[in-house]
């Protein structure tokens, strides 16, 4: 295990809590985790008290998945999704704070990351855009407690991506100083870290991940999601469907790079199955699985790293059929297995990356990695809207708002 205070064992003191919530590209809904961190020789302790999933109402799902595309009416639908977004993520704090038994006082901040729903770094103007619907304002009211959010901006204004974000907290809990080892997140889009023992460390975003799988499960057999992936196990990988996916121009570019459903979206796809005829949908569903770990483990291949195995987050590794094709292509001699191997549920990664992102930024402490964003340097990540007692935290715990 890569760091030692995991896993609910206790601190020699009792650290101030903080909040992450995170609603991802797969639009399933949202992961809540409150948690505990501390630094003990140079190392990140991190306690995860407690943990929940609150899905997205239906309509909810449907219209930040409209708002991925241009349409009528976008700024004030939009701003409605915001409001709505607000209300889902202040219940999932009460009900995530009530289940632990702690009370809004003791939470210092609260980190939001918001529904991406456009994604275009350097695009256009040389400096592009990133768009994630929240409304940190609302959430602040609703709850009470300081909020972080917009942390991809800053990056994007510093001549980065924006994303992955997730690279440095990798760094901070799986790290090791004796062995490369790489972290996949399986979410909507995948991304992956790559975790050197000098404490180096590449990120970019790999290509597709869960958000054509369920869509293309979701309308052919009425399922949001392919339970085990034993639909696409039932299926025939079609090759000359694969190598057309593989020509996608995403996958060539060289790294940092981030990606999003701007680019891989239900149309790409159906686009690039015309003249394939009456191919049959689990073989489609087959194939699908097999261009995500394709491009995740050419993306690793293509940094020559040798890692010693391969962590995986996010949705996707409960895809059983999709984690047997990463080990695949991995090789035998690089086990693919789930983080908690490593001492973290797969999905409370991300929404604890968050959670450190907002401690970071009231820390004035950067939260990016060149070397995974491609910024021009390190930066401060986040706004802040402060919640009650909000000079409390300053007085009792030197947190502040960044210059």
């Amino acid at each position: 295990m890569p760091f030692s205070a995991l896993s609910g064992s206790a601190f020699a003191h009792d650290p101030p809590y903080f909040i992450g919530l995170m609603s991802g590209t797969s639009l399933d809904g949202v992961d809540a985790v409150l948690a505990q961190f501390a630094h003990s020789r140079d190392r990140l302790q991190l306690r995860n008290v407690q943990h929940l999933h609150r899905p997205f109402p239906a309509g909810l799902q449907v219209e930040f998945r409209a708002l991925n595309r241009a349409g009528d009416n976008e700024i004030h639908r939009a701003a409605l999704a915001g409001n709505a977004l607000a209300g889902e993520y202040a219940r999932a704090v009460h009900q995530l704070l009530q289940q632990a038994q702690v009370s809004t006082q003791q939470v210092v901040a609260i980190g939001a990351h918001g529904q991406t729903v456009r994604h275009q770094p350097g695009q256009f103007d040389g400096v592009g855009y990133t768009v994630q619907i929240n409304q940190p304002a609302l959430l602040a009211e609703r709850t009470g407690i300081a909020v972080v959010a917009d942390f991809r901006s800053r990056d994007v204004a510093a001549g980065g991506q924006g994303a992955p974000l997730v690279p440095a907290f990798h760094r901070e809990i799986f790290g090791r100083s004796d062995e490369a080892v790489a972290v996949l997140n399986l979410g909507g889009i995948a991304n992956l870290s790559l975790l050197l023992p000098d404490g180096d460390v590449l990120g970019l975003d790999t290509g597709p991940a869960n958000t054509l799988l369920d869509a293309w499960c979701l309308q052919h057999t009425g399922q949001p999601w392919d339970a085990g992936g034993t639909w696409a196990a039932s299926g025939t990988v079609c090759q000359p469907l694969l190598q057309q996916l593989l020509q996608e121009p995403y996958f060539a570019r060289p790294g940092p790079k981030s990606t999003g459903l701007d680019c891989f979206h239900p149309e790409w796809l159906r686009q690039h199955l015309q003249g394939f005829g009456a191919l049959p949908a689990q073989d489609v569903q087959a194939t699908l699985v097999e261009l995500t770990a394709v491009t995740a483990v050419q993306a690793l291949h293509r940094h020559a790293v040798a890692v010693a195995e391969i962590g995986v987050c996010g949705g996707g590794v409960f895809n059983d059929w999709l984690m047997q094709r990463l080990q695949h292509h991995a090789g035998a001699s690089v086990p693919v297995r789930s983080t908690r191997h490593w001492g973290v549920e797969p999905m409370q990664v991300e929404a604890l990356a968050f959670a450190w992102l907002a401690r970071q930024c009231l820390l004035g402490l950067p939260g990016n990695l060149p070397a995974a964003t491609n910024a021009t340097g390190l930066r401060v990540l986040g706004a802040v809207y402060p919640g009650e007692g909000w000079s409390h935290w300053h007085d009792s715990h030197g947190f502040q708002t960044p210059p």
